[in-house]
């Protein structure tokens, strides 16, 4: 992607908001969490609050060590949650505004952030708004449409050849005051900030002219955009985005894991580098969308891919269940996303005891992110490489966070050499083992 001379300045996203450099969220598809209905949503039925099983697991959330709460789509849709039906109204089959407003002011009360998910680059088809900008193109609806017409029938363009996804007009001004005023309309009511969904598919300069906006009103929004391809650091620049998905290290961490080939790992977190020096990615090793880590590569080496999470660079997202061992495979079929959007217990207390070895895992590398904080923005090095062997070394960048972890152990701040942890990751004659050091002392270690 290049830039024209016409582009936008690129200073909007200078700095993401302080919050997010301690930020560690937990990624919850409140649909399956809350067990709601799928495919076969009653459309005249009154709501249901389920939305209000998730205050029961904030404590979990703290205790795991997390304080962002990252919601997949909770407005009105048709069936998913992607085919949004009215970005005023919380899904009927998770409640209502009250049970909403009830989670966010819970969450708050233990210093746990809130974010949506914004789909704004297309709309169900099934949306009351699609339809009266067919039926009447006169309307303000008809201005969020580029309409074609064809033998009497209007159509445009749709998501990835789903036809129930239908493609906002991103060059419409209609369709910037469109996306503004929801955004803001959720900000204003107490959420921290926006995921944008396929925001790879849209125009950077649409994201400019929205989030200036949106920024003017709620400077201190965490706002970061769903990207799988493309040029990040562009993106980011051009858009004013604080910050994009990284699914390139996704990819990379996974795949190395699976092949016992830790050559792509070694280069991806070269490229990751260059990602932090511009800005700090959104980092995941699951996701709504993709296979469970742990039917990527197994337990054992789940348990490597969270010592990358966490070690390296980034805001890292957590998706509920990975923390657990939970499995499930994506599959290119209706329902195939099942397994991996999966029905919660209703309380902690109910979760299976077969987890807990990783889960207790994933506690100790969150509290070691806790306790070396710089690792939001570090940088890393490779000091020895093999198929089956990696050791790195991550060294902080940023001396005010250096500081406020000295701070907050009783030690002096920076002085001299900026401070590193080594990181070693062993998959050689049958090993599975990770190792994280301070110098001498071993911070983590897993065999």
């Amino acid at each position: 992607m290049s830039t024209t001379p016409n582009a936008p300045d690129k200073t909007l996203a200078a700095a993401a908001p302080e919050w997010t450099k301690w930020a560690i969220g937990w990624h919850v598809y409140p649909l399956g969490f809350v067990g709601a209905p799928i495919r076969e949503k009653d459309r005249g039925a009154a709501p249901v609050n389920r939305i209000r099983k998730l205050i029961d697991w904030l404590p979990y959330v703290q205790e795991l060590g997390l304080n962002v709460l990252q919601l997949a789509p909770v407005f009105e849709s048709t069936s998913h949650g992607y085919d949004t039906e009215d970005y005023y109204r919380i899904d009927s089959r998770l409640g209502t505004e009250e049970d909403m407003k009830a989670v966010i002011e819970a969450a708050h009360e233990r210093g746990i952030k809130v974010l949506f998910d914004g789909v704004f680059n297309h709309i169900g088809s099934e949306a009351p708004a699609l339809k009266t900008a067919k039926e009447n193109p006169d309307s303000e609806e008809a201005q969020l449409f580029a309409f074609t017409h064809s033998d009497g029938d209007m159509t445009a363009p749709v998501f990835e050849g789903h036809e129930s996804l239908v493609e906002f007009d991103h060059t419409s001004d209609a369709t910037v005051d469109f996306v503004v005023n929801v955004m803001n309309y959720w900000l204003a009511r107490g959420i921290d900030g926006w995921r944008l969904d396929a925001a790879y598919a849209v125009d950077p300069q649409f994201w400019h002219k929205v989030l200036l906006r949106v920024r003017a009103e709620h400077p201190h929004a965490f706002i970061y955009g769903e990207v799988i391809h493309g040029d990040y650091a562009e993106i980011v620049s051009v858009s004013g985005m604080d910050s994009v998905t990284e699914y390139e290290l996704w990819k990379a961490t996974w795949s190395a894991l699976k092949e016992e080939n830790f050559f792509e790992l070694d280069w991806t977190l070269k490229r990751h580098n260059t990602f932090a020096e511009s800005f700090v990615p959104v980092t995941f090793v699951g996701n709504h969308d993709v296979s469970r880590i742990a039917t990527q590569v197994g337990a054992d080496k789940a348990v490597l891919a969270a010592t990358v999470l966490f070690t390296v660079a980034g805001v890292p997202l957590v998706y509920y269940g990975d923390e657990q061992g939970y499995t499930g495979l994506k599959e290119e079929r209706i329902g195939g996303d099942d397994q991996v959007r999966p029905v919660f217990p209703d309380s902690p207390e109910e979760l299976s005891t077969l987890g807990e070895a990783l889960y207790r895992s994933y506690q100790q590398l969150v509290a070691l992110r806790r306790r070396f904080p710089w690792l939001h923005s570090a940088r890393v090095e490779t000091d020895e490489l093999r198929n089956g062997f990696l050791r790195y070394r991550v060294t902080a960048t940023d001396a005010a966070l250096v500081d406020d972890a000295a701070g907050a152990s009783g030690e002096a701040g920076v002085s001299g050499e900026m401070p590193s942890l080594i990181v070693e990751l062993n998959l050689e004659n049958g090993a599975t083992s990770a190792v994280i050091r301070d110098g001498v002392h071993v911070e983590f270690e897993f065999s």
